[in-house]
């Protein structure tokens, strides 16, 4: 990121649901390489533009014009947060996170991967605490899982 590009954090609208998607793919690919997923790329594509972006809350980071990231707020669950590889690491991750807070100020629950070790220290940095682990027995990847919570 050079000093003149700025991150933009807006709500996506449909036109948006085919790059969020793309991101959702490769940070998916990226971080979480030992985890099969239960659906194909083109299945995750119609999802973000049938589903998500439609019917949830779905905030997207942006950088002249390119989308680096995703955020989706079901209520007080944050859904998913996923930036694209090469933009992890430049603050984008912790904005989503003071705007989920912002939008939820009495807490948040989310669920991630047993595995993804960088998302737990992550989440924990900014107050998350593992409530529940599972065998993943609920989740379509059948992977471990675990429930964080936050509350102020």
């Amino acid at each position: 990121m050079s000093a003149g590009d700025r991150v933009v954090l807006r709500r996506a609208a449909g036109p948006d649901a085919a790059a969020v998607a793309d991101v959702w793919l490769r940070s998916y690919s990226a971080a979480l390489p030992s985890v099969v997923r239960a659906r194909s790329d083109d299945e995750v594509r119609a999802y973000f533009r049938e589903v998500v972006v439609p019917e949830r809350e779905t905030w997207l980071a942006e950088v002249a014009g390119r989308v680096v990231g995703v955020m989706v707020l079901a209520g007080d669950l944050l859904s998913q947060l996923y930036l694209d590889p090469e933009w992890r690491g430049r603050s984008i991750g912790d904005r989503f996170v003071a705007l989920a807070k912002e939008r939820n100020p009495t807490g948040l629950t989310l669920w991630t991967f047993q595995v993804n070790k960088p998302a737990h220290r992550f989440y924990e940095r900014h107050g998350f605490v593992p409530v529940e682990y599972t065998d993943g027995s609920g989740n379509e990847e059948r992977e471990p899982d675990v429930r964080y919570v936050w509350r102020p």
